[in-house]
């Protein structure tokens, strides 16, 4: 038992010891260890400073040329829809009625030119109406011609007493009425002929036919539309313009239309219509364009330069899109440690021409901008200008 009792205080004696041993070496690395991490600080700033050095050497790499913002005279444009239509069209009808059509001389797409003959009409009979009042023509000839030889004796005697008053004034009227009988007769051989030139239908001016109706065989009525023709070929723009922009708009100004496939056709303002519709409230603008440069019934839109306007713009080149938003960078001026940097400027941008971009807001006029090369840039990067040309820019 006593040996058991000894054998437990040994143990106790060996941890004690082992504790105080560890308590002092604890107490020892407490004591050494102050300085160490001022040191480690140190080095760590100092890296830190030196990191941030390489990294703006290495972005101050990027040379860059400057431009400034222009003043230009950009165009006000009227943008307009419109309807391309004939100048005027031609109806080609038939005047006279019931007769078969024998000929058909003219197809859609056809220039025509004045008096060409389109359509023939049967003429048999109308020609049977000519010859028939040819003859009722002589008939009247020659009562006239008997009635005047009449009348002229009756003048003759008439103070001789060998006829009576009553009888010379039946032979003065028997003339008088034989010449209005030849005359209406040679009226209505002219009506007769009227006809018979109705019977051959032609084009009442040079144009295109637009469309047919006539067919061989149809027995026409009078009145019956034959054709329609696109008179001279011309045709036009009637673009709609509402009652703000009348004003703006005047005969001779020129007017672009944009065409499918890309094309554009110049054409000219002709007139501007007197009133205003009462339901769109819109008017309209005549506009002539060239022959054969679109077809009737197209709906295209149109531009229309009603004026200058000063505005700034800045090469394409000098413009960054991100997120859907475009931005410049201005080169601020050189600070005290001889770095300039770049801003980043969101702005408004308009039309583009020659080039250029409108810039509408967002921007000094005596900003200096890099030239290209934003894609790079971050706000707030070192850059290194140089003239265009040189160092690679």
């Amino acid at each position: 038992m006593q040996a058991l009792f000894k054998q437990h205080k040994q143990l106790l004696l060996i941890a004690a010891l082992f504790i105080v041993g560890g308590l002092w070496l604890w107490q020892s690395r407490q004591a050494a260890s102050p300085a160490l991490p001022q040191v480690s600080k140190s080095r760590l700033a100092l890296d830190h400073r030196l990191g941030d050095n390489a990294a703006d050497d290495s972005k101050a790499a990027l040379s860059v040329a400057l431009t400034q913002p222009q003043t230009v005279q950009w165009p006000l444009t009227l943008v307009l829809n419109g309807s391309i239509n004939a100048w005027q069209e031609a109806l080609v009808s038939a005047e006279i009625a019931g007769l078969r059509i024998q000929q058909v001389q003219g197809e859609v797409g056809s220039v025509v030119r004045k008096g060409q003959l389109l359509v023939a009409l049967a003429d048999d009979t109308v020609k049977a109406d000519v010859q028939k009042q040819l003859a009722t023509v002589e008939r009247d000839k020659a009562a006239l011609a008997e009635a005047r030889s009449n009348a002229e004796r009756a003048r003759e005697i008439q103070d001789s007493g060998a006829l009576s008053a009553q009888k010379i004034n039946e032979y003065l009227i028997a003339e008088q009425t034989a010449r209005a009988n030849l005359a209406l007769s040679e009226a209505e051989l002219e009506n007769q002929r009227i006809r018979l030139r109705q019977t051959r239908v032609v084009a009442p001016d040079d144009g295109v036919i637009a469309s047919r109706s006539a067919n061989l065989g149809n027995v026409v009525s009078a009145g019956s539309e034959l054709f329609r023709l696109v008179r001279q070929g011309r045709i036009e723009w009637r673009g709609e313009v509402n009652a703000e922009q009348l004003a703006s708009v005047h005969p001779g100004q020129t007017v672009m239309l944009n065409l499918t496939g890309g094309q554009t056709v110049k054409g000219r303002v002709r007139m501007v219509a007197p009133t205003v519709d009462n339901n769109t409230r819109n008017a309209l603008v005549y506009v002539d364009i060239p022959k054969d440069s679109a077809r009737p019934g197209m709906y295209v839109q149109g531009r229309i330069d009603v004026g200058q306007q000063q505005g700034l713009a800045v090469p394409l080149s000098a413009v960054t899109y991100r997120d859907g938003f475009a931005y410049v960078f201005e080169v601020a001026a050189t600070d005290n440690n001889g770095v300039r940097r770049v801003l980043q400027r969101k702005v408004h941008t308009g039309r583009t021409r020659d080039g250029l971009i409108e810039v509408l807001g967002g921007l000094s006029p005596q900003a200096a901008l890099v030239r290209s090369g934003g894609a790079f840039l971050n706000d707030g990067d070192r850059v290194r200008v140089v003239q265009p040309g040189k160092d690679g820019a």
